[in-house]
């Protein structure tokens, strides 16, 4: 590919990745595949001569998306958020076309200057204390970006294990390293991630996983009594990780306890605040992090809820010599005339070579600006406390931890077998993906509002389809329920609910995360993807009249024209076929709900004006396709 033809088939790949987010709502969120379905869609050995693009990019809808998760869907409640935006992308776009291997500042001067500005306006942006920070504290501190929480804390714990052997070889100066590693001992309370005890095994050293309190914390007497014990075998406390914002419930360790313990101890305190450490750009937040400056270390997650996409993990350090004393190899080929007095991220880290992640950070920083990324995380909690309001109002589920941000936690009543069932049953219809963790011995099901995108009407949608769900399991009907009809009754019964405004008019809803207004379809066939935009025509509702019904066969009698004309590029032939209108209502509004899952998928949304006024009609239709085969209505 010469640069050329990379300047038009990137041109075409930006398009095609716009299209896919501001659709990917009406896409499955959870895959319907099995392990080793891709097997049978590509041939058994790669190519012996070059492929052309074309064929290449038309096997991403047949051969990737049909097995993908969609992250960035409004209906993905799954893990926590792994976002991306605009900014972002574009930042790494920038950064892989530089293709620069920052390892140390001589190999590219921009790549290191700029991680370490940015991750000073990231820590003030937080309010960590300024001894954290290179720029306030002599260059003392300062910031690092790893690729993942993971390897922060095994960094940190490798430089705690390293100052631990050190001082107790300045005592004792015969002991054998190894006889020293094998009696120390990290901690972290059972709520804490995995990775810790995977770390742990890489470090070569013990852990010990504290019971957390009836709020999920792990406290300052339970950790004095562990380290008072194991000190007693002759054993060596030297880490403790502690999290706010664990992954099962984002319960909240009590550093205010903690810290005072691990300063008088002489032992390494490491933060993990992967997922909630976006909240503390929010003032009303940082009462969490309180105690923050006893921390050694500290690390949290960009690409999580900040909208800059994987991989990016924020980590500060009070002391970086004692970071790098733990990774220095300098190797003459990698000395340079600056070395001692410029950064060398190379020693900060376990590899070697580091991406030129700082841009896209610094352009998310900019583009949104400290407001702007606040306003996105106190949305997220607010959508949170919603979906937290409507739950507790249903008698039959109960929600068994304290919702303090974006994460709530809940199950039915009664057994685990209930709840673990209702969960398969959700996940297995696509439109939503949720996952469980286990919390103080009780199967709970975990809900992340994780989208920028997602909107009110999409946690209404979503938690009526889990009580559908939810009777469906406690009717102990083992039969799969009729989607297509849940479907139907949602999308009418929300319109049909709209609230007046103050003006007298049915305040505009989104349906199941669709914008109302407009019918939207999508009609995808290999690269081909039509987006049809119809405006709908409101007319007075009569007495009885069904007009919902009308306008969902009206537009899957659009849904059907597109499909049979996909390949059409004669725009007046479309419009001119547009007014097609259903005999049967019923029959072709399932079909509009069956065809979701296979040629096409559908988005519609129906603004109800006042006091009755609902679309009949489509108004027009208008295809507006490109040399592609790709297009979006305008109209």
């Amino acid at each position: 590919m010469d640069i050329e033809e990379y300047r038009k088939q990137a041109k075409e790949m930006v398009d095609y990745i716009a299209d896919y987010l501001q659709t990917v709502h009406t896409r499955r969120v959870y895959p319907d595949v099995q392990p080793g379905y891709m097997r049978s869609l590509v041939p058994d050995c790669a190519p012996m001569d070059g492929e052309s693009w074309e064929d290449i990019f038309d096997d991403v809808e047949r051969v990737i998306m049909p097995g993908v998760v969609h992250w960035q869907s409004p209906h993905m409640h799954a893990y926590y958020p792994a976002l991306n935006s605009g900014p972002s992308l574009l930042g790494d776009m920038l950064a892989d076309a530089i293709g620069c291997i920052g390892f140390t500042w001589a190999s590219s001067p921009a790549c290191t200057e700029l991680e370490m500005i940015v991750m000073d306006w990231l820590g003030k942006m937080i309010g960590l204390p300024p001894q954290f920070l290179y720029s306030l504290s002599d260059g003392k501190g300062g910031g690092v970006i790893q690729g993942t929480v993971s390897e922060a804390t095994l960094v940190s714990m490798l430089a705690a294990r390293a100052e631990a052997v050190r001082k107790l070889k300045e005592q004792v100066p015969d002991a054998e390293e190894s006889d020293i590693t094998a009696r120390l001992v990290a901690y972290c309370s059972d709520q804490a991630h995995s990775q810790v005890q995977k770390n742990c095994v890489v470090a070569l050293v013990k852990l010990r996983q504290l019971d957390t309190d009836e709020k999920g914390r792990m406290r300052g007497a339970d950790l004095q009594k562990a380290l008072d014990q194991d000190r007693q075998e002759g054993l060596i406390p030297f880490f403790v990780c502690a999290t706010l914002g664990s992954t099962g419930a984002c319960t909240f360790d009590s550093l205010e306890e903690i810290g005072p313990i691990c300063d008088s101890e002489n032992i390494w305190l490491h933060i993990d605040a992967a997922y909630a450490g976006t909240a503390f750009i929010c003032p009303e937040y940082r009462y969490l992090m309180k105690g923050i400056e006893l921390a050694h270390s500290f690390a949290f997650n960009p690409s999580k809820w900040m909208m800059v996409h994987f991989d990016c993990t924020a980590m500060w350090v009070k002391d970086n010599v004692a970071l790098q004393q733990a990774f220095i190899v300098n190797p003459l080929y990698l000395r340079h005339e600056n070395s001692g007095q410029a950064v060398d991220y190379m020693h900060w880290q376990i590899p070697l070579s580091r991406r030129f992640r700082a841009l896209k950070l610094w352009f998310v920083i900019r583009s949104y600006g400290v407001r702007g990324l606040r306003d996105h995380v106190r949305k997220g909690v607010r959508l949170a406390e919603m979906f937290e309001t409507m739950v507790r109002k249903d008698t039959r589920f109960e929600i068994p931890a304290q919702r303090i941000l974006g994460l709530v936690v809940f199950r039915l009543k009664g057994p685990d077998s209930l709840t673990e069932t209702l969960l398969n049953r959700l996940n297995k219809t696509g439109k939503l993906f949720m996952v469980p963790a286990s919390l103080k011995g009780k199967y709970i099901i975990r809900f992340t509002v994780t989208s920028q995108n997602t909107a009110e009407a999409d946690i209404v949608y979503d938690f009526e389809l889990i009580q559908k769900m939810a009777s469906h399991v406690l009717s102990g009907n083992d039969a799969e329920p009729d989607m297509a009809k849940w479907d139907t009754e949602t999308f009418v019964s929300k319109v049909s609910s709209a609230p007046d405004d103050s003006n007298g008019n049915l305040a505009s809803q989104r349906v199941a995360g669709r914008r109302l207004d407009t019918a939207v379809v999508r009609v995808p066939s290999g690269r081909r993807t039509v987006i049809v935009k119809i405006p709908l025509k409101n007319q007075r509702i009569q007495d009885g009249d069904r007009p919902v019904e009308k306008d969902l066969a009206n537009i899957c009698g659009c849904t059907s024209l597109l499909s049979s004309l996909m390949m059409s590029k004669d725009n007046k032939e479309l419009q001119n076929s547009a007014s097609s209108s259903g005999k049967d209502d019923a029959a072709k509004r399932r079909a509009i709900f069956e065809a979701k899952g296979t040629q096409t998928s559908l988005e519609c949304e129906i603004k109800v004006m006042g006091n009755g006024l609902l679309s009949e009609a489509i108004k027009s239709l208008l295809v507006n396709a490109n040399d592609h085969g790709q297009g979006l209505a305008t109209h």
